[in-house]
């Protein structure tokens, strides 16, 4: 896992994935996926989802990163006791709220979080030395989702409890005024901005490419993973593909 620098070549690939669905992960690692996002905030999934999931990913060997439901303690250290490799925190106001919920994804003296003996420990006592491996191991993803954190987007990058940035394309779109996201030059230039800033601090960015130009310019942005599907959509275009293939032949 990356989690200085930027990416110099091709970004990794990522995968939403909304819903329990085990198999999803497995295809998706075996079609050439590298990291799954499981989405607690918009997707249908509950703690015990979560930990089963988790635990496959990481057997898997497939990267796994947890959109908790909202940027709170103990959503915060459940996905990290879990195993996961890192937590992305959706909707920071500004910098203020990004140093107090940063920090329950690190272990003091970096951080507040809390100390569960968990997968993350096998179940048991630690040697020395395992919380500071563990800082470094996980990944504390903040996103770039309202215009508070847009403007304070330098001070949280460069937080110490911060280990890069992602942006939340459509919920900036619409709070900034620009209504419904559909890549505009603005959304183009709010990921630029976002962009140079996790270049400035060295710390890696995740940006979703919903379409070829998204995708071309992450490439240019060096963004260490981009998303470019999900389960859900990922199962609508199979259906599609195979409703036009039966529906295009002469009978």
């Amino acid at each position: 896992m990356v989690k200085s620098g930027v990416n110099s070549g091709q970004p990794r690939l990522a995968f939403w994935l909304e819903r329990d669905n085990l198999a999803a992960c497995e295809i998706a690692a075996l079609a050439g996926f590298e990291l799954v996002i499981i989405d607690m905030e918009h997707g249908a999934l509950g703690p015990e989802a979560l930990d089963r999931i988790v635990a496959h990913c990481r057997a898997s060997r497939l990267v796994c990163y947890v959109r908790v439901a909202a940027p709170d303690r103990m959503l915060i250290q459940q996905a990290l006791d879990f195993g996961a490799d890192g937590v992305m925190l959706p909707q920071i106001v500004d910098a203020g709220h990004a140093v107090e919920v940063a920090a329950y994804a690190k272990y003091p003296p970096l951080g507040s979080r809390g100390v569960g003996y968990s997968r993350t420990m096998r179940y048991g006592w630690v040697e020395d030395g395992f919380f500071e491996a563990e800082n470094r191991r996980t990944l504390c993803c903040l996103m770039i989702e309202t215009p508070g954190a847009l403007r304070d987007v330098d001070t949280i990058v460069n937080l110490d409890t911060v280990d890069g940035l992602f942006i939340g394309p459509s919920d900036l779109s619409m709070t900034r005024g620009r209504g419904p996201f559909r890549f505009s030059a603005g959304d183009a230039e709010d990921f630029r901005t976002v962009a140079a800033a996790a270049s400035r601090a060295g710390k890696p960015l995740g940006l979703p490419t919903p379409s070829r130009p998204g995708y071309d310019l992450a490439v240019e942005l060096k963004a260490d993973y981009v998303t470019i599907s999900d389960d859900l959509s990922a199962l609508q275009a199979g259906f599609k593909q195979a409703l036009n293939m039966a529906r295009s032949g002469t009978g």
